[in-house]
């Protein structure tokens, strides 16, 4: 590569780490193609960006950009996992990919500028992404809503069904 591609590399791996909320990097070794494929697959669904980055590349893009804390951990074979909206995807994705894998070895995380190491990352993982939050919220704010309608209605509800018991106890008596 030449000076001015790299530049260039290092300029749009900067701009791409300032926008991160979270990342992963990763120790990958000896993993073939078709993993490798489908763990790209696992984080193209989730909405995270999986970069396999020459370290010092790397190192030189991090430099003022929340991945800084992490600069160290760039050394031997690492990938990085970046999230730009689901703070937790990065996490959940990898770490539940790799549990059958002995070859990938979670090494940091960075999660809002500070650096989280590996076991943070697994108890990371282990707490609801974006999605199941908002589910949570929702359903937790329509929760008094339908109580309230259940107890509106269930006299009622009540009320018709004593008629109609009592117009069943009537029609058998004629």
């Amino acid at each position: 590569m030449h000076k001015s591609e790299k530049e260039q590399v290092i300029k749009n791996l900067n701009e791409k780490f300032g926008r991160v909320k979270s990342a992963v990097v990763a120790e990958f070794s000896k993993l073939d193609v078709a993993t490798v494929t489908n763990l790209r697959r696992k984080f193209r669904e989730g909405g995270v960006e999986y970069k396999v980055i020459k370290n010092t590349l790397a190192k030189r893009a991090a430099e003022g950009t929340p991945l800084e804390v992490v600069r160290e951990d760039f050394t031997g074979p690492v990938a990085l996992a970046l999230g730009y909206a689901d703070v937790i995807a990065p996490a959940k994705i990898l770490i539940d990919f790799i549990k059958g894998l002995e070859t990938v070895k979670v090494r940091s995380a960075v999660v809002e500028g500070k650096k989280l190491n590996a076991e943070a990352v697994r108890a990371l993982a282990k707490m609801p992404g974006l999605k199941e939050l908002r589910a949570q919220i929702v359903g937790l704010i329509s929760m008094p809503a339908a109580r309230m309608a259940r107890t509106i209605g269930a006299p009622g509800g009540q009320l018709a069904r004593v008629i109609k018991s009592r117009e069943a106890a009537l029609g058998k008596q004629t």
